[in-house]
């Protein structure tokens, strides 16, 4: 069992006076079987109420509206998370029980559509295809195109941005969790292994001592379903473990995006994120 505490905050700066702001934020853990939620707070500048929901994907969103003007929004969400190990993954289906599992399931049918930011290029469609030929097991498969894109990207800040797509990604063979994860989920969507993406956090440093603070940052993760879900990071290339924190889900990035939202006001000068995870058990 791990024990550890989340900051998040998030700052936007404007230009001059902003009217009005209408925001959904997206950064409180979920109540998961493998996790649990101790303690949570989300704090906002200027003060507002929040109204709390349950999105379509089940992810927690906490809608905020500032009616007040104002020159900057301050979010910072804060949250003590108890994290157990996953459950191992059962034995994967057959390829001919995971058709007839999707074709009766809603649910999965929709975790197999491309999206716009998921759309793979040719050459992935292509080499996902003849790994899936190949593979004994759908598990197997998704193993194994997982680990192909994990080997063939470099993982860089500054190449892509928060809108770039699989292909411009797998463009520059040059990326940032978020990307890796695209190109994961449209191949095995290619294959027709439902997936979906998983937003959260990762301590990054399995030798940190009990209070260390260190710097983190959001991170993204796959699971796909062959015969039930299993949480996969494909940027470490690994089984997600007792340092994931999950945080949303939902077909791409587009449906667990931290914080958005829309104002009447001039430009954003500035948006600062910083996040620190620090081990408390």
């Amino acid at each position: 069992m791990t024990r550890l505490r989340i900051r998040h905050e998030t700052t936007f700066r404007y230009e001059d006076q902003v009217l009005a702001s209408y925001n959904e934020v997206r950064m409180r853990p979920m109540m998961a079987d493998r996790q649990f939620v101790l303690t949570e707070q989300i704090l906002v500048t200027p003060l507002t109420s929040q109204h709390s929901f349950l999105d379509y994907w089940g992810t927690r969103v906490s809608s905020l509206e500032i009616l007040s003007p104002h020159n900057q929004l301050h979010v910072v969400a804060e949250s003590l998370v108890e994290l157990f190990p996953p459950t191992p993954p059962g034995d994967s289906i057959s390829w001919d029980q995971l058709h007839d599992t999707h074709t009766h399931s809603m649910s999965l049918t929709e975790l197999l559509g491309i999206t716009p930011l998921t759309e793979p290029p040719g050459e992935v469609r292509k080499k996902a295809k003849a790994i899936a030929k190949k593979a004994g097991t759908p598990d197997e498969a998704a193993r194994e195109i997982s680990s192909w894109i994990t080997s063939s990207m470099t993982y860089q800040f500054g190449v892509t941005q928060v809108h770039s797509t699989a292909a411009d990604a797998w463009k520059e063979k040059k990326g940032v969790c978020q990307d890796i994860t695209h190109l994961v989920l449209g191949a095995l969507r290619t294959v027709g292994i439902p997936a979906r993406y998983v937003s959260g956090y990762l301590h990054p440093n399995g030798d940190a001592g009990l209070g260390d603070t260190v710097v983190g940052e959001s991170h993204a993760w796959v699971e796909w379903f062959t015969g039930s879900f299993t949480g996969h990071d494909p940027t470490n290339d690994q089984d997600i473990g007792d340092r994931h924190v999950i945080v949303g889900r939902g077909r791409d990035y587009k449906d667990v995006p931290p914080i958005r939202g829309i104002y009447d006001g001039p430009p954003t000068a500035e948006h600062v994120v910083k996040v620190e995870l620090t081990l408390q058990g």
